[in-house]
């Protein structure tokens, strides 16, 4: 690789069985006297967030729970949770959940920390001015918001999904527990392993890679690959909840410094028009898109299928090079049952032109390792349907 600057951001991490206990003594080590909870429905009915509640309590931290969170944060729901946190006067946030409260959390300490409405971020850089402290506690294992410079949050009037990348939205405390992803459902533990491999396979590829990214992502990958299928048929297995967790956690500090490409920008299309589920949206793109990329890094492309296992000569060339790489993704993808196309989730040609568009204007378009222009785009949207 030649020689050129790069940097590389990523919050405090502690990771391990047991570490979200500690919630409380790194809140404490932040200065927060009362924090903003934000979890949802589903986490607070597996108990995750009552742990961390109790964690807090337990160090003097007083807590004001805000659970208004969907599957994909509404801007709106950002809006009144930084009213909560104004109003009752809170002091810093912990986010406990999956990617929804943690991006919906990050979208309220900007709100708190400047008093603009959270979608005049959108883009990249845009924050200019320091949000309240934040620690994330996870309990999927492929977001990654726990550890990215991230958050993606679904504007309700355009109903498109926006990005917002600034080294601000990175989380002053990530206390990754694989414990806490025991409670996934078999569908859950799929749809965000394979957002996972998405991460790491669009870093890999990226045209901003680079040494250490390079690293990690390569890692996401073969442990997604290798532990996947055993999370999901064996939700207890202790070892493949923490590889599958430190497989996000990889693929997270790749992507987040690498950025992505257009799995991801045209997953966040589908994501704010049809309120589609993220994790799905990325498993049905993710074998198209590297067709569609694969002449400009086939080497890499070759490298990931030989990090899922896929046996591809080192002299391979050629379309042969490509056929091998997509038969890899496309396998790994029936063996979890991910095989659902575009067309059974609602999407009808009258929708292509204007994810197309929305697809072409996210961010993370611009990473990716080949210039796509709508048409490309439109194009891949058809071979999914």
């Amino acid at each position: 690789m030649p020689t050129r600057e790069w940097k590389f951001v990523a919050p405090e991490i502690v990771f391990g069985p047991g570490c979200s206990d500690r919630a409380g003594r790194f809140a404490g080590n932040l200065g927060m006297e009362r924090a903003l909870v934000v979890s949802d429905p589903g986490v607070i009915a597996a108990g995750w967030t009552r742990l961390v509640l109790e964690s807090l309590s337990r160090t003097g931290i007083e807590t004001v729970l805000f659970d208004r969170v969907s599957p994909n944060p509404r801007d709106v729901e950002v809006m009144l949770g930084a009213d909560v946190f104004r109003e009752k006067g809170c002091d810093g946030i912990v986010a406990v959940g999956g990617g929804s409260p943690m991006d919906c959390a990050k979208g309220i300490g900007l709100v708190a920390g400047t008093g603009r409405h959270v979608l005049a971020f959108e883009g990249v850089d845009k924050v200019d001015a320091p949000s309240p402290p934040l620690v994330c506690v996870p309990t999927t294992s492929g977001s990654s918001a726990d550890v990215s410079q991230f958050a993606i949050i679904l504007d309700t009037v355009r109903e498109v999904k926006i990005a917002i990348v600034s080294k601000a939205l990175v989380p002053d405390v990530a206390l990754v527990d694989p414990v806490l992803t025991t409670t996934m459902s078999p569908s859950l533990t799929v749809n965000t392993g394979l957002d996972a491999l998405t991460h790491a396979m669009e870093a890999y590829v990226s045209s901003v890679h680079q040494p250490l990214t390079d690293h990690l992502a390569i890692e996401a990958v073969r442990l997604v690959a290798a532990n996947l299928e055993k999370a999901r048929d064996h939700p207890n297995d202790p070892l493949a909840r923490e590889n599958m967790m430190l497989g996000s956690m990889y693929a997270g500090l790749a992507f987040s410094n690498a950025i992505l490409g257009a799995v991801h920008a045209m997953a966040h299309a589908l994501g704010g028009l049809l309120d589609l589920p993220h994790g799905l949206c990325n498993a049905i793109l993710m074998d198209h898109v590297a067709a569609a990329n694969y002449p400009a890094a086939p080497k890499r492309y070759q490298a990931i299928g030989r990090a899922m296992g896929a046996a591809i000569p080192e002299d391979v060339g050629g379309s042969l090079g490509r056929e091998l790489v997509v038969a890899a993704m496309t396998a790994f993808k029936k063996r979890l049952g991910a095989v659902v196309s575009l067309g059974e989730l609602g999407v009808t040609r009258a929708h292509l032109a204007d994810l197309a568009r929305a697809a072409a204007a996210d961010p993370c378009m611009a990473t990716n390792p080949r210039p796509l222009a709508v048409e490309d785009i439109t194009a891949i949207y058809e071979q999914a349907l």
